[in-house]
């Protein structure tokens, strides 16, 4: 039976089987596929550049993915409003009017302009015309990041339980190629682009599994080049506990019209590779020989 969640802000919804009843070892999240902007949140940024932050249809391509069998967790707040893959004291000193009480650690994705909460758009184009006060900061933090992953703790907490494992997938799209904002800029990207922190969130055997699936599927995969894995990965992963969390990064060149953002004729084909993959994925962990030999938690 499906159960829909709507928390109070909704601020993310659920898309998820009545809770012990999931069929994968699985749980799914997709922190970047809400493309509206707040109508109370004044920008200078354009309609059309907001919308190249947006993780276009990957809610979609992932619900067909795991077709109520496992959990799907969606933000329904903007990427640029605020980045749940970012750690919670990632913040950009200079995007606030005043000096926020407590330690920042803004990392180098900060000082490029798109930490916790996004500074540039694109390359050298602001979001703002004045800095953020700090209570507007606060109430993003507590009414949108802290819930987000707060729900997300609990899906993979019930999902270890129910299986003594589970597999975290963190799903986005990014652009075919990287710009100045980007370590890759202007290089072309593969198809997909699997993430581990260089080994930290996931086994080598479940890395290599999972890039081996999607290239049977005749798709090139990168691993861990040019992106690593973020804050949503990095927070909830424990391998040796049977936690594995993987980012994966789908080409939007490969699903949609990355200038218009509509879907182009092969969206219905990556829907079905993905429920491949995460069929093909999911059985590997639930043979019994390659279950983590502990108690679940």
């Amino acid at each position: 039976m499906l159960t829909k969640v709507h928390p109070s802000p909704p601020n993310f919804y659920v898309l998820a089987p009545d809770a012990g009843t999931a069929k994968l070892p699985v749980v799914v999240d997709s922190p970047h596929s809400w493309g509206a902007w707040p109508d109370d949140v004044q920008t200078i940024a354009s309609a059309e550049d907001l919308a190249t932050s947006w993780d276009a249809f990957v809610d979609e391509l992932w619900l067909a993915a795991v077709q109520f069998k496992a959990p799907l967790l969606v933000a329904k707040f903007h990427r640029a409003y605020l980045d749940a893959n970012r750690a919670r004291d990632d913040i950009d000193p200079s995007l606030l009017a005043e000096t926020w009480p407590e330690p920042l650690r803004p990392t180098d994705k900060t000082q490029k302009g798109f930490g916790l909460i996004r500074k540039l758009i694109l390359p050298g184009k602001p979001i703002y015309s004045a800095p953020l006060c700090i209570s507007e900061v606060r109430h993003r933090i507590e009414t949108c990041y802290d819930p987000y992953h707060q729900k997300l703790s609990q899906l993979l907490n019930d999902t270890h339980h129910q299986f003594g494992q589970c597999l975290h997938l963190n799903c986005h799209s990014m652009k075919s190629t990287g710009n100045a904002m980007n370590d890759d800029n202007g290089k072309p990207r593969p198809d997909i682009v699997i993430s581990d922190h260089d080994g930290l969130t996931s086994s080598e055997e479940i890395t290599q599994l999972a890039a081996q699936i999607f290239r049977s599927l005749g798709y090139t995969v990168g691993i861990n080049n040019p992106y690593k894995g973020a804050e949503l990965i990095r927070k909830y992963a424990n391998p040796s506990n049977g936690r594995y969390s993987l980012q994966i990064e789908l080409n939007r060149a490969l699903y949609m019209h990355e200038d218009r953002f509509i879907k182009n004729d092969s969206f219905g084909k990556v829907a079905q590779d993905l429920q491949s993959f995460t069929e093909q994925i999911s059985l590997h962990l639930l043979r019994a020989e390659h279950k983590p030999r502990h108690k679940p938690t």
